[in-house]
């Protein structure tokens, strides 16, 4: 062999590969691999679209804009002029003013804009209620120029949903109510509406959060950081398969600009919403008859809950409670078979369930659930009434006790309170500073009517409660509050 076969063949030798290192270098092939596919999972989980345009062009037709008209009276509130008899443009001046010298009010027409959107071939179309409120005329716009009076088919200001509907000559493009609640927080939304009067706009974002709530009793928004202003409000807002899962509403703001904080009512109580305003013009939710509050961690352990759940009955009015035997102290733990988390959700629930069905409603009561058949009514504002007990009033005493100081209630007090002649129990006179009466919120003029869920009508009666609730090594003492006709439970330290 030659130097130069040799140095060949130990180059050979060399370059050939031993049993070990190919498995190394498949071990790390088989890594690069692996890694590769762990780097694209997450982008194909969140499925980012490269562009919307296609999905801005699938909805856009059935977006509108929105303008509304009202006639209002204006006056400048000036005098008229002093004019000789026969003098120019007289009979001008006496047509302006009135016979007191005052401007005549003349009418002007005031405008405002907004966004909604088609949700059927025949011309119905959803829009905010703060939209059109209170509009003379209202003129829907679509993309390609088209413009249609439209008349108002119902409203609701509970949720500011507002139904409209047009009539055209043919069917219109309209889009579908999606599913809001399997919105996930993260997800891509479309925001589609008529900003600050420039007309068709698109913008995108994400579900920031779910189930904020503002400020009514049946609020269920999502946040979303997609840009919405002034002028989107009744717009929709699109998840990725083209479906409406909210209505544009509400911005945070302390410029009255987008700052990335915008709320969209659900489409799973918008949907209910709209499909009311076509059957009946009107919403029909709903109604317990009870008065209700949040269950906290101190008021949870003097009911010997085990956990701070449910909703907490404070007062029970004439209806389908009180019918059903639900009682004033009672927590609502299940409603239809559903649990009940806090009075947010049971508010909701039972405005959802309809008028005239009869539900089950789980109820925890002396330290066991008892399960009671209540049939629904229609929520009506004037069904709401004030209930009293009617035990007979003892004279008064006055005594120091839990950081209170506490007076039965007189005929005198009663008078001067404006109570009921059957009102009973003790008047706080007086809590103490830095007391846990007074971090609870309790006040001198509050009424305590009930203690460990008995009627208290003396101050005998408040303190054989707190002994009772000591002996049975409870913590707190429950008591029923009365501020100003309203009422709701208190949980305070028995130490």
């Amino acid at each position: 062999m030659t130097h130069h076969q040799a140095g060949a063949a130990s180059a050979l030798a060399l370059a050939r590969p031993t049993p070990g290192w190919v498995a190394l270098r498949w071990f790390n092939l088989l890594g690069m691999v692996l890694l590769v596919a762990a780097m694209a999972l997450p982008l194909h989980a969140q499925d980012r679209p490269v562009s919307f345009a296609d999905l801005a062009d699938l909805v856009s037709p059935a977006v509108v804009n929105i303008t509304t008209s009202t006639t209002v009276a204006a006056s400048l509130d000036r005098t008229r002029p002093q004019l000789p008899d026969g003098a120019p443009f007289q009979d001008f001046f006496n047509d302006f003013f009135n016979q007191d010298g005052r401007q005549q009010p003349r009418p002007r027409q005031s405008q405002a804009l907004g966004s909604g959107f088609v949700i059927s071939a025949d011309g119905y179309i959803v829009t905010n209620n703060h939209v059109i409120e209170g509009a003379d005329e209202i003129e829907i716009e679509f993309r390609d120029g088209t413009r249609l009076d439209a008349t108002l088919v119902g409203t609701d200001s509970a949720t500011d949903i507002a139904l409209l509907k047009v009539e055209a000559d043919h069917d219109l493009p309209f889009v579908s109510f999606g599913d809001s609640e399997s919105a996930r927080v993260g997800d891509w939304v479309l925001a589609v509406g008529n900003p600050l009067g420039q007309g068709f706009s698109v913008s995108a974002g994400i579900v920031s959060a779910r189930g904020r709530a503002l400020q009514g009793n049946y609020d269920d928004y999502i946040q979303t950081d997609a840009a919405i202003n002034r002028g989107n409000s009744g717009g929709p807002l699109f998840n990725m398969n083209g479906e409406v899962i909210g209505v544009n509403t509400a911005i945070l703001s302390p410029n009255g600009g987008s700052i990335g904080i915008g709320f969209a009512m659900s489409s799973h109580v918008v949907e209910r919403v709209v499909f009311q305003l076509q059957e009946f013009g009107e919403t029909r939710r709903g109604w317990l008859g009870v008065r209700i509050q949040d269950v906290s961690g101190d008021v949870a352990e003097a009911l010997g809950l085990t956990a701070a759940r449910g909703a907490l009955v404070t007062e029970v009015m004439d209806g389908p409670s009180k019918a059903a035997g639900v009682e004033s102290g009672d927590v609502i733990l299940s409603f239809d078979g559903v649990e009940v988390a806090d009075t947010r959700e049971l508010v909701r629930r039972v405005a959802d369930a309809g008028v005239g069905r009869e539900v089950d409603v789980v109820v925890f009561r002396d330290g066991a659930e008892q399960t009671l058949q209540v049939t629904l009514a229609q929520r009506d504002e004037e069904q709401l009434t004030q209930t009293a007990a009617g035990a007979q009033p003892q004279s008064p005493d006055v005594s120091q006790v839990l950081g209170l100081e506490l007076t039965a209630l007189t005929d005198q007090m009663r008078e001067q309170m404006g109570l009921a002649p059957g009102t009973t129990g003790v008047v706080i006179g007086a809590v103490e500073p830095g007391s846990d009466a007074e971090s609870k919120g309790l006040r001198a003029g509050d009424i305590i009517t009930e203690a460990g869920q008995q009627p208290v009508t003396s101050v005998e009666d408040f303190h054989a409660r707190l002994d009772a609730a000591r002996e049975a090594g409870r913590r707190t003492l429950l008591l029923m509050i009365r501020s100003g006709g309203d009422p709701r439970f208190v949980a305070l330290s028995v130490d």
